[in-house]
């Protein structure tokens, strides 16, 4: 009897989960603030369309010294890893908070490094501004006692590391701006050998900054990238023989171009694992329109094209090589303060880490950690700007697994699905980028619950279809993590949770990221300018088993 009773309380609970969230309609009511409509968030969850790295955040620290400035600002301060302040508390708990965070040691000053070496008898300069070089500084130096600071500050904090590696030493700069001849790989060799035997772990070592393509100041050919990719293979192999796991070989670390990658992947062969590309799709930081484009779904679609492009160019030739996206902050030239390190950010952002995995990239690094108009952390106070909660609720929810997905009903909103990250269940992103339509979003899992078709002869065909598997232990609610700019100010640099504003305590703690608990059935509801994580336990797809 008892069982009886039990399977009746499944069926009314599906019935009542099918009911709510079965199909979206075009309907639109009038609310006080302006107006809600109603749409399907639409979910196959037979099959994931892509698998990304258990750990797919990852930011960067550059080599910008506080001279570097754009546009008459100078927005660097002492946010280089060769001057940054390792003792602050802040950014100690806020790279801890990850647990791992991968972080990218590189930029475009990274090709004028020299490494001090144990046998080094030169002085180990700093960068000098000088507009009539490339870069517009001299070539600068990373002393072995900084290196083994670093080193100690990420053991402590538990960062990942991929290092930046100097792809122009040895080659001469032609005035057409190909860089000629082979790579020198013997400063390079030093450093990852003084490395290996102080015990340091480092995740990854890329080769080269921007020099794909046509470059970015200068650039190299494809074929001879590929024979320079090789010859820092067999150092890497060389020097970590008696390692395991041995650190990832990546390359180029520059803008896509896809005869160049393709050109790459298929010479170096087994000879890298990752293809790393950076991005700046929304132009210059000076660019007074970064907040009407961010808000453009048209205009984000169109980064589409790379994903998809490098994508196809992985897959056609036929080795094991990977997708990272290596460096993106958005607007080139550090940035435009109060847009690319303010709340607005986050649609772009979160949309970049949504779409990217979709087309089955592994890493994101965000360009910055700390420096410039677009870090995580403010340059100065370290206090994490909105986009650094954005990461980490992603961090913590969106699983390895990827969910095709779609959303019905406005192209204002943005909608992922991933399986849930170390619990049962999947986690939805929606982003709306309407600053007026409240979204009530009912989930439709592509067919996998009892709906019924009508047809011109006026009867109901009903088509049964196999239902989600129901979790024996979730409840009926689920969990929502309703982000919000302070004041409803995109500008605003003070990201609300739930409609309370996150920021550090007095001791440098980052504050605890809670969801609200919400009732399974009931839509769910997506303010104006907002963005929501669902986290919905109680639904075991195929995709995720």
């Amino acid at each position: 009897m008892g069982s009886l009773l039990l399977q009746k309380g499944v069926l009314v609970w599906i019935c009542l989960f099918s009911l709510r969230f079965i199909c979206g309609c075009s309907e639109v009511e009038r609310v006080s603030n302006g107006t809600a409509s109603q749409g399907t968030v639409f979910i196959d969850g037979k099959i994931a369309i892509g698998r990304i790295d258990r750990h797919f955040i990852c930011a960067t620290l550059d080599w910008w010294p506080p001279e570097k400035c754009d546009y008459g600002t100078c927005a660097w301060d002492h946010a280089s890893f060769l001057n940054l302040d390792l003792n602050n508390i802040i950014f100690l708990n806020a790279i801890k908070a990850f647990s791992p965070l991968k972080i990218r040691l590189g930029g475009t000053l990274q090709d004028k490094v020299i490494y001090q070496t144990e046998d080094h008898k030169q002085p180990c300069v700093s960068f000098v501004k000088n507009t009539s070089e490339m870069f517009g500084f001299t070539p600068g130096c990373l002393p072995l006692s900084r290196w083994d600071e670093l080193n100690a500050f990420f053991n402590k904090s538990g960062a990942s590391i991929i290092f930046g590696l100097n792809a122009l030493y040895g080659r001469s700069v032609h005035p057409d701006g190909l860089s000629v001849g082979a790579w020198d790989p013997s400063n390079a060799e030093s450093l990852i050998r003084y490395t290996v035997k102080k015990g340091y772990v480092i995740h990854g070592w890329e080769l080269g900054n921007e020099l794909s393509g046509s470059g970015v100041g200068t650039r190299v050919a494809a074929d001879q990238y590929a024979s320079d990719t090789t010859a820092l293979y067999k150092i890497v192999q060389d020097a970590y023989k008696n390692v395991e796991p041995k650190p990832l070989v990546l390359a180029p670390g520059g803008f896509f171009d896809e005869g160049w990658f393709r050109e790459l992947v298929n010479k170096a062969g087994t000879s890298f694992d990752v293809a790393t590309h950076h991005i700046y799709n929304l132009g210059p930081g000076r660019d007074e329109h970064l907040l009407e484009k961010i808000l453009n779904p048209s205009y984000l679609d169109g980064e589409a094209d790379t994903f998809s492009k490098l994508q196809n160019v992985l897959k056609t030739s036929g080795s094991s090589v990977v997708a990272w996206v290596g460096e993106a902050g958005g607007a080139y030239n550090s940035g435009r303060n109060h847009v690319t390190n303010a709340f607005a950010f986050s649609f772009w952002y979160l949309d970049q880490l949504g779409m990217s995995a979709a087309y089955d990239t592994k890493t994101y690094c965000r360009q910055t950690l700390i420096g410039g108009n677009y870090g995580l952390l403010n340059t100065t106070t370290f206090v994490p700007n909105p986009d650094y909660y954005s990461a980490l609720l992603w961090h913590r929810l969106m699983g390895r697994n990827v969910l095709s997905t779609s959303f019905s009903g406005t192209k204002k909103i943005r909608a992922y699905a991933h399986c849930a990250k170390q619990s049962q269940g999947i986690t939805i992103l929606f982003i709306n980028l309407d600053g007026n339509t409240t979204i009530h979003a009912r989930v439709d899992f592509n067919g996998t619950i009892l709906h019924r078709r009508k047809h011109r002869h006026h009867y109901h065909r009903k088509s049964s279809i196999k239902l989600p598997k129901i979790s024996k232990i979730a409840s009926n609610t689920r969990e929502e993590y309703h982000l919000t700019a302070k004041d409803g100010d995109l500008q605003s640099q003070t990201m609300l949770l739930n409609g309370n504003s996150l920021t550090v305590d007095s001791s440098g703690n980052i504050p605890t990221l809670d969801p609200m608990f919400v009732n399974s059935t009931e839509p769910i509801t997506i303010a104006p300018f907002s963005i929501v994580f669902v986290h919905i336990p109680y639904v075991l797809l195929p995709a995720c088993s």
